[in-house]
């Protein structure tokens, strides 16, 4: 399981990603967010990012303990089916029953 630190902002967002895709470049599929407290927009970012890297690599990317701040951000862009894929896979299926 891959724990970034208390920041995901702009000033460590690409230290973070770069962390964060070597973890999902080894087989890692769990990102455990509950020790990030700061978060700005990068934060996002970077999780669609990693979302990306996991999807390309044919892995199914899990986030857990978002803290608030972060969940707002992402339902604020409206990506929150991009960084839950097989939430929005079961949403899409019952729509076509």
């Amino acid at each position: 399981m891959f724990r970034p630190s208390h920041s995901l902002t702009v000033g460590n967002a690409k230290v973070t990603l770069e962390e964060g895709l070597r973890a999902i470049a080894g087989g890692e599929t769990e990102i455990d967010l509950g020790d990030v407290v700061a978060v700005d927009s990068a934060a996002v970012a970077t999780l669609l990012a990693w979302q990306c890297a996991a999807l390309n690599q044919g892995l199914t990317l899990h986030f857990s303990s978002l803290p608030a701040n972060l969940e707002s951000l992402i339902e604020l862009y409206g990506v929150t089916e991009l960084l839950a894929p097989a939430a929005a896979t079961v949403v899409v299926s019952t729509l076509h029953h």
